[in-house]
């Protein structure tokens, strides 16, 4: 087994994240820093990250999770600030599959499984994903029908996007808008380009997920069926 594919098997992280690791000097094999991503580790073989020893988890765990704004999307912090892993009960490590910002909540898929992580991630998969945003100021129809053609946020136009004016007040717009695509920062980017900064969002679906009645900060297991859809992308 490929070394990156070890790291992703016992938890750790994914594979792309593993060669991250590999690269920065933090995996040893058999007490040495590991020299080069290429590694096929052999039966016998003592593997550590960050000098702890990891192994393959042989039971895979997938956890949905509604995200609170204030934690971050990641297995560690240098800035001590909290983590969406530490909301998970199960004792197993697991690691978020993709990322939301520090201040976005919403529906996050946290698992142990690295091969499944790594597919999901990859761009050709381009999950339908669905937030619920509160924008600064009045967002008119034609705004609207300017994210649903695609704009420029910087270098990059997007996709055509569906969007749903909810309702308005004074200061701001209730909107749902399901994009295509997961460049950095996207939803904000989007909204800011038209004149209207996102005040807060929440991912409510992804794909055929959905955040549901999931209390915020609460997380709970896949069913076969969610996990089969999700192997089946």
């Amino acid at each position: 087994m490929r070394i990156n594919q070890y790291i992703a098997s016992a938890g750790v992280c994914s594979r792309r994240a593993a060669d991250e690791l590999i690269e920065k000097g933090r995996v040893k094999v058999n007490g040495k820093v590991l020299g080069t991503m290429g590694y096929h580790v052999q039966d016998g073989d003592i593997v550590e990250v960050d000098d702890i020893r990891v192994e393959p988890e042989t039971k895979k765990v997938y956890y949905l999770l509604n995200k609170p704004a204030g934690y971050v999307t990641s297995t560690a912090d240098k800035e001590g600030r909290p983590l969406v892993t530490e909301l998970v009960p199960d004792s197993i490590r697991v690691f978020p599959v993709g990322r939301l910002d520090f201040n976005t909540s919403g529906l996050l898929i946290l698992t142990n499984d690295g091969e499944l992580s790594n597919r999901l991630m990859h761009p050709s998969h381009g999950f339908n994903k669905k937030y619920l945003v509160r924008a600064q100021g009045i967002v008119t129809r034609a705004e609207a029908a300017r994210l649903e053609k695609g704009v420029d946020i910087g270098g990059f136009v997007t996709s055509p996007a569906e969007v749903h004016l909810i309702k308005h007040d004074r200061n701001s717009t209730l909107a749902e808008i399901v994009i295509h695509e997961g460049k950095n920062r996207q939803v904000r980017r989007m909204f800011k380009a038209i004149g209207h900064p996102v005040l807060e969002l929440c991912r409510t679906g992804l794909g055929n997920l959905e955040i549901g009645k999931l209390a915020i900060g609460q997380c709970r297991k896949l069913s076969p069926a969610e996990v089969e859809y999700l192997k089946r992308v």
